[in-house]
C-alpha cells in the first residue's frame, strides 16, 4: 500500500512510518520541521527512516495547498495518515491562531488534495482532549465532545467535523483516531514524561496539579501504532475510534514509577490545575476492541521502563 504520512519526522508519525515500512508498505513522509521543540529530535527520527528503499520524504507545510496537491498527484497515495499538527493543550491557551491555521485549515487543505486525487482513505489523528470535563467517564465516541477546554482540542474537534463534511459530500473514506496521552521512546521533549524525568534527575521542582491527583489514560506508543494499523486496513465510511489504554493512572503514581526507575526522589510543587486541564482522561475502547481487535498491552510500569531505557540509549540522560 502507498501511504502518505504527515508529521513523519515527529513522535507518532515517525513510529507509524517505521511500522508501515516494516510490514512492506511504501511510505511518503511529509513534515515542515517547525521549531516548536528542537529540530534535532525530528532529524533523529527521520534518520531511522531515510535509508529505507521504500521511503521518500518531502518537506512542506500543511498550510500550503498547492504543495499538498502536487504531492498527492505525484504520489497517488492509497491512504493518508494525517498525524502532523500543532500539539500541546497548554501552549494553545495563549497561541490559539496557529492551531486554527495548521490543524483546521491545514487539514482542510489535505482533504481537498485527497478529494482531487482518487479519494484515498484518510486517517486523521485527533485527541481524547476533545471530550473536555463534561463527558461522563469513560469517554465514549458517542459523546457530543462540544465543550473543548482550549484551542488545541477545539481545533481537533473542528478538524473532525470538517472531515465529516468532506466524507458526506465527496464520499472520501475517513477514520478519526482519538489518541489518549501517548508516551514512549521518541516522545516529544515538551511532553510530561520527558520533562518530569529531567526535573527529577536535575533536582528541580516538578509541578503537579492538584497534588498529582489528576488521572491520565497513559497509552504506550506501540499500542497506538497497532490500533492505527488496524484502522488503516479497514476503511469504511466515516468512523471515530478512541485509542487509549482504558486504565487511567494518577499523575502522582506515574511520577512514583519514574522515581523508582531513576533511583531518585522528585521535588514536587503542588499547584491548582488550570482551566485547560480536565480532572481525568479515560478512553472507552470497547468500539475499537470490537471493530478493530484493538487491545492495549503495555502498562505504565513497562512502558516507562522502555522510555527511560531509550533516553539512556540515546545518551539524553545517564
Amino acid at each position: 500500500m502507498r501511504v502518505l504520512v504527515t508529521g513523519a519526522a515527529g513522535f507518532i508519525g515517525s513510529c507509524l512510518a517505521k511500522a508501515l515500512l516494516e510490514r512492506g508498505d511504501t511510505v511518503a513522509g511529509f513534515d515542515n520541521f517547525n521549531d516548536f521543540y528542537p529540530v534535532e529530535h525530528k532529524k533523529r527520527n527521520l534518520a531511522i527512516l531515510a535509508h529505507r528503499a521504500n521511503f521518500s520524504f518531502t518537506p512542506g507545510d500543511l498550510r500550503d495547498l498547492e504543495s499538498l496537491q502536487r504531492l498527492c498527484q505525484t504520489y497517488q497515495p492509497q491512504a493518508i495518515a494525517h498525524v502532523g499538527a500543532m500539539a500541546s493543550v497548554r501552549y494553545s491557551v495563549h497561541n490559539p491562531f496557529i492551531y486554527a491555521a495548521v490543524n483546521v485549515q491545514g487539514t482542510m487543505n489535505l482533504l481537498e488534495a485527497a478529494r482531487n486525487t482518487g479519494h484515498p482513505h484518510c486517517l486523521l489523528a485527533s485527541t481524547g482532549s476533545v471530550y473536555g470535563r463534561s463527558t461522563p467517564a469513560p469517554f465514549a465516541e458517542t459523546a457530543p465532545a462540544d465543550r473543548p477546554l482550549a484551542a488545541y482540542p477545539a481545533s481537533k474537534r473542528a478538524m473532525e467535523l470538517f472531515a465529516y463534511s468532506f466524507h458526506h459530500l465527496w464520499q472520501i473514506p475517513v477514520t478519526i483516531l482519538r489518541f489518549f496521552n501517548v508516551y514512549g521512546p521518541h516522545g516529544r521533549p515538551d511532553m510530561m514524561p520527558w520533562q518530569w524525568t529531567l526535573n527529577i534527575l536535575s533536582g528541580g521542582e516538578l509541578t503537579l496539579f492538584n497534588g498529582g491527583r489528576l488521572k491520565r489514560d497513559w497509552t504506550y506508543i506501540d499500542d497506538i501504532i497497532a490500533g492505527f494499523l488496524a484502522a488503516l486496513d479497514t476503511p469504511d465510511g466515516y468512523r471515530v475510534y478512541n485509542l487509549g489504554c482504558g486504565n487511567p493512572v494518577e499523575n502522582i503514581d506515574f511520577v512514583h514509577v519514574l522515581e523508582k526507575l531513576l533511583g531518585k526522589d522528585a521535588r514536587i510543587k503542588d499547584v491548582p490545575a488550570p482551566a485547560s486541564e480536565p480532572p481525568i482522561t479515560f478512553a472507552d475502547i470497547s468500539k475499537a476492541a470490537r471493530e478493530l481487535g484493538y487491545k492495549p498491552r503495555v502498562r505504565v510500569e513497562e512502558g516507562l521502563g522502555h522510555f527511560i531505557g531509550w533516553l539512556r540509549q540515546e545518551k539524553i540522560i545517564e
